[in-house]
């Protein structure tokens, strides 16, 4: 099964789960509800639900909105007048937009100098607080390349090589988070030369997929459906996943890596909404989600790494997630302003 397809189930296990007081946008508030608004890939254990009803007396109600970008854009038409009270799942290619749009009310978490050190200025000025983050990055196929005794691409450079024509698969960046991770990796690493590098793609037989899910389990060898391309835009948790949701007896090692270079990192961050109803509220689930029982829990259930420093995590994790020492990143506001421009662009060298 797919990291994101693993998401999306275990969210609507919650619903079927949690019932009517959680992932659903039915019925009408009390005063002591919240709604958080997320994407559908947002998973938490009914027992922390359970936890922050019993210590803070909210009950808490998700509302799922398809995936970050379909989120974002409902939430700047919503600005201020949102359905929900709090927001989740906003990354870094997007905030600018929802800030600039109006649809957030300053507030960051009231622990939020636990937060790692790189994440600890990461507020969009006071506007949210990161809750998770992970990298984008390329997942190979190890057992592809050791049959056929070629050696496995190390950069971004090398896929534009001859000996892996045909082998990679990415996902449109107009429709898939991932895909349009990757595309932002490619402008941070080549600048104003990014198109070029994807004419060198499109000459070398890159296959564009519509989503993560059409590119993993449709295309990757290693994806679970016979797939013939070895290389695929995925994250660096996916090795973890691999073993998480493998069939006894699970394999004592992943069958792919990740090439670490070229990797852009995502941040998701959680926020109040302007016109909230419940906004005290709210910024209790904001602490909520930045809290330790929370954060523990991440790894495990949305395949990210959690925002708060020193939280363990699981020897999954420790074992096989890839570590990205040098991810790429681009300003947020500078992706705001260009990204319609760079999507055109992208287009018209792929001939989309």
């Amino acid at each position: 099964m797919s990291l994101r397809r693993i998401r999306l189930v275990l969210a609507l296990l919650c619903a079927g789960v949690i019932g009517l007081t959680a992932c659903s946008s039915a019925g009408s508030a009390g005063p002591s509800t919240v709604r958080l608004l997320a994407h559908e890939s947002f998973v938490v254990s009914e027992q922390l639900i359970a936890d922050l009803k019993a210590q803070t007396g909210i009950t808490l109600e998700v509302v799922t909105a398809g995936d970050a970008g379909s989120m974002v854009a409902g939430a700047i038409l919503a600005a201020g007048a949102p359905t929900a009270d709090v927001i989740f799942g906003i990354d870094n290619t997007l905030i600018s937009r929802a800030v600039g749009a109006g649809v957030l009310e300053p507030y960051t978490a009231a622990d939020a100098s636990s937060l790692i050190p790189e994440l600890q200025g990461d507020t969009a000025g006071g506007m949210v607080t990161p809750i998770d983050y992970g990298d984008v990055c390329v997942n190979i196929d190890d057992t592809w390349f050791a049959d056929k005794g070629i050696t496995a691409p190390a950069t971004l450079a090398d896929l534009a090589k001859p000996e892996y024509l045909d082998l990679l698969v990415v996902e449109d960046p107009a429709t898939s988070s991932p895909g349009l991770a990757f595309l932002l990796a490619t402008i941070a690493e080549y600048g104003d030369a990014w198109p070029d590098y994807w004419s060198a793609l499109q000459t070398n037989g890159v296959k564009v997929a519509s989503s993560w899910t059409d590119a993993y389990t449709g295309q990757f060898t290693a994806g679970g459906g016979g797939g013939p391309r070895p290389l695929v835009v995925s994250y660096a948790t996916s090795p973890p996943a691999e073993i998480v949701y493998a069939a006894e007896p699970k394999p004592s090692a992943p069958s792919t890596s990740v090439m670490t270079s070229g990797c852009y990192r995502q941040v998701e961050y959680a926020g109040v909404l302007k016109g909230a109803a419940n906004v005290a509220g709210a910024q209790q689930v904001v602490d909520w989600l930045l809290s330790e029982p929370v954060q523990a829990d991440v790894p495990l259930s949305m395949f990210v790494f959690p925002a708060r420093d020193g939280t363990p995590l699981p020897e999954v994790f420790t074992k096989f997630a890839a570590k990205v020492a040098q991810p790429l990143q681009l300003d947020p506001v500078l992706v705001a302003a260009n990204l319609p421009a760079w999507l055109a662009t992208w287009g018209e060298v792929m001939g989309r």
